[in-house]
């Protein structure tokens, strides 16, 4: 198993034990799976992002931590945090993880997921200059949860 798997699976057992939520030291963690802090900030970017249902708070110093925090698997308020987390713009990769995490939830169907998806790729955007629709895409997605939103 790859340390980066290690080190997700660690969190989120500790998440699961914690309630959701789980403080700790980047230095710990890293001396902990004897690694260098970097590839902690790689595991809490790539796997424990808003569009994987998680924040993650860091203050960086001698007292410094890591607070991450599941967010909530309640609908509205997990549909609440992936529309304001989507901000101006977003990649197509990113764009499908927040759908996945909404279709794990049960917010969204997998026939809505699917439909939603297929709006926000490129094939959809290809009218749309390449470097606009990163924009366009978040504006659509963004629509498209309020949407649904109103529909819960």
């Amino acid at each position: 198993m790859a340390m980066s798997d290690l080190i997700e699976k660690f969190l989120l057992q500790l998440l699961d034990e914690m309630g959701g939520v789980a403080e700790l030291q980047r230095g710990d963690l890293a001396e902990r799976f004897s690694c260098v802090p970097s590839q902690i900030n790689y595991v809490l970017t790539t796997r424990f992002s808003p569009e994987h249902g998680f924040l993650v708070e860091s203050r960086r110093g001698g007292g410094g931590y890591i607070r991450i925090t599941r967010v909530s698997p309640e609908p509205t308020a997990l549909l609440m945090h992936a529309i304001n987390a989507v901000g101006g713009a977003i990649d197509g990769p990113s764009a499908a993880a927040f759908l996945k995490n909404l279709l794990q939830a049960g917010v969204l169907s997998l026939g809505a997921a699917r439909l939603i998806g297929a709006a926000l790729g490129d094939a959809a955007l290809r009218a749309v200059p390449r470097e606009r629709r990163d924009a366009v895409r978040a504006g659509i997605l963004k629509q498209c949860l309020v949407h649904t939103y109103h529909v819960l």
